[in-house]
């Protein structure tokens, strides 16, 4: 195992991922991969979204980790990773650049709270509608569990609280 890292920080939509995994690639000067900007991207050069779409912008951030991954640079990733077929394209990136795999996975149980977060968030993503909290509901009927090790952040607690915990696992694991 090299020293090298691939962070994933995953969960479902609007459960406070992005902004912690922005947060953390500040500190620790890492590239980060978020796919919802990747998709948009692909949409914007004139492909419909659909199934293929979200698919492209995993395959692109799988495949930009692995580059630097090549070059000696640990990434961050940030998608929901909701099915056993995104989960597994992680755990086969780690396992061919023979780095560790880091889950961080961001859950909101107080679903009120969620709920309102949801229906108040603008994200202004060109090509990628807001998220319903159907939407959410729906994503969470599919969402498989990760069988591997992973720290849980409840967003409905403290902010500068999960980031710090964020940040010790991710320095203790790495």
């Amino acid at each position: 195992m090299s020293d090298l890292f691939v962070v994933l920080i995953c969960g479902l939509p609007g459960s406070g991922k992005s902004t912690l995994a922005e947060e953390v690639a500040k500190e620790l000067r890492l590239p980060i991969f978020s796919v919802d900007p990747i998709e948009s991207a692909v949409i914007r050069s004139g492909i419909k979204r659909g199934p293929e779409t979200g698919l492209a912008a995993y395959l692109v951030a799988e495949n930009l980790a692995a580059e630097h991954l090549k070059l000696g640079q640990s990434v961050i990733i940030d998608c929901v990773s909701a099915q056993e077929v995104a989960k597994d394209m992680w755990r086969n990136l780690a396992k061919e650049h023979k780095v560790k795999l880091i889950i961080v996975e961001c859950v909101c149980p107080d679903k009120s709270l969620y709920k309102k977060r949801i229906e108040a968030r603008v994200r202004n993503i060109h090509g990628i509608a807001e998220v319903t909290w159907d939407d959410v509901l729906k994503r969470e009927k599919e969402y498989t569990e990760w069988q591997e090790p992973k720290l849980v952040i409840d967003t409905a607690t403290n902010h500068k609280q999960n980031f710090v915990k964020a940040l010790e696992y991710i320095v203790q694991e790495s």
